[in-house]
């Protein structure tokens, strides 16, 4: 399994439409975009990784409070076991009326030889 599809399973409870990369289409009010990050290798053993670590950020979109969604959406992270390394608020964008607020995820994936 990945951090993207982990990530939409978490967040599907939430109810705010998804997209990786960019959203596509007319933008609803409320809206999430994954951007991947990293995908860092930190564990060795006799010079192989042992583990990854995947990190993305979230750019929750909402036009009025965004309060309310932001807390909804940590919440669904933390009770899913995600590490969240930083959250800020980026800024209102003037040009669509959107609150930009952004949460940097990581997760770590035990390598597995085939």
């Amino acid at each position: 399994m990945s951090i993207l599809q982990e990530l939409n399973q978490a967040l599907s409870a939430v109810g705010i439409p998804i997209e990786t990369g960019v959203f596509s289409g007319v933008p609803p009010d409320e809206y999430l975009v994954i951007t991947p990050m990293a995908d860092i290798f930190e564990v060795f053993a006799d010079n192989r990784p042992q583990a990854e670590t995947q990190e993305v950020r979230l750019s929750l979109f909402v036009k009025g409070n965004y309060l309310t969604r932001k807390n909804q959406v940590v919440k669904a992270l933390l009770a899913a076991g995600f590490t969240i390394t930083d959250r800020r608020y980026i800024g209102h964008e003037d040009d669509t009326g959107y609150h930009h607020y952004a949460i940097d995820v990581a997760k770590e994936y035990e390598i597995k030889e085939e």
